[in-house]
């Protein structure tokens, strides 16, 4: 999926017609993305295709319904549960997980972006707070040491 490509490699939303989504497509497949790159992306496609953010109560709804969705194919895919009969199980975009995950990812950030959380930032002091909180907790648990899963 293509955030956004800045003006600096020629893409943009002046540039972009029919005849070169197959381009871009193939470009953001050799692309990385850095959390930090997803947040300026993101806040460029919401003020220009996107026109503005929703509220963040509005965002943070649709957080939860993307979060459901995600649990819903988790539950027929990893659970008890079936999809019914003629039901998609796959969006065009291929597996039903990465698409509801992308789609949670989107929400997340823009509602980092709205309420001015470097998401990059804030990741690492959790990396920090968990590996001094958490430095043995996870060996010395035995539910985890007698059924590994590796």
């Amino acid at each position: 999926m293509i955030l956004w490509c800045s003006k600096s490699t020629g893409f943009g939303r002046e540039s972009y017609n029919g005849k070169n989504h197959a381009i871009l497509q193939k470009l953001s497949k050799n692309i990385v993305m850095t959390i930090q790159n997803a947040q300026q992306q993101i806040d460029q496609w919401i003020k220009t295709v996107g026109v503005r953010y929703f509220s963040e109560l509005t965002n943070m709804v649709i957080l939860t319904e993307e979060v459901g969705e995600l649990a819903r194919h988790m539950a027929r895919i990893y659970g008890d549960q079936s999809y019914k009969e003629g039901e998609q199980k796959s969006p065009s975009t291929g597996s039903p997980l990465a698409d509801e995950m992308a789609d949670i990812l989107w929400v997340l950030i823009c509602l980092a972006n709205q309420t001015g959380v470097d998401l990059s930032e804030a990741l690492q002091k959790n990396f920090e707070k968990k590996n001094i909180r958490d430095a043995t907790r996870h060996q010395m648990n035995e539910k985890l040491r007698d059924n590994k899963k590796e």
